[in-house]
């Protein structure tokens, strides 16, 4: 016997057959479940190859192709693809500067919770680029940006917000902050 095991017994594995009403995931049930889920897999996967070729069009200047690959993303939604559009229009970069568009983008994008996007609606709106300047959503969507995020690009956040705070009443700031608090609890579904 090896020293190894010595002393020690395997244990014996006996497969009971159980009966099909008390059976939790049924062998119908694990395909059925597969079925749901690998496809939701695959569309990820998916995504993600043109959002990188996108990101790195962009990351070398060609944004006639970040642009091809990015615009459907966005229109199915991906947050990612609209962000980094929301930027291209923010900036002119490959299309026409577009405030207005960079800001629709950077919202569709903050409420499926993109950090970035959360934070660059809030500068919009303290600079009334696109939309109304309105201290109060800036704010809100600072907080809601700072919170999501960590490290420089949370404290980036935490310091716009504390600086547009200076220039609401504290009513105001106390509105915008019960507005994040609905917004996130809403799960990005309340949030004007």
């Amino acid at each position: 016997m090896d020293s190894i095991n010595a002393g020690f017994k395997l244990p014996i594995l006996r497969f009971r057959k159980k009966s099909s009403k008390r059976r939790g995931l049924t062998v119908r049930k694990l395909i059925a479940l597969l079925i749901l889920i690998v496809p939701l897999g695959i569309a990820s996967i998916a995504n993600a190859e043109p959002l990188e070729d996108g990101l790195a069009a962009i990351e070398r200047g060609d944004f006639a192709t970040a642009l091809r690959l990015l615009k459907p993303l966005s229109d199915k939604g991906h947050a990612g693809a609209q962000y980094n559009l929301g930027v291209m229009y923010f900036k002119g970069q490959g299309v026409t500067q577009d405030y207005k568009e960079a800001a629709r983008l950077f919202k569709l994008a903050a409420v499926e919770g993109h950090a970035r996007a959360q934070s660059n609606l809030g500068l919009m709106y303290d600079k009334g680029q696109g939309v109304t300047q309105d201290f109060i959503l800036a704010y809100m969507w600072l907080n809601i940006g700072a919170s999501s995020s960590s490290g420089e690009f949370g404290e980036k956040a935490a310091t716009a917000r504390d600086s547009i705070a200076k220039k609401m009443k504290p009513g105001q700031i106390e509105r915008a902050q019960e507005m994040a608090r609905k917004c996130q609890a809403s799960n990005f579904k309340n949030c004007d």
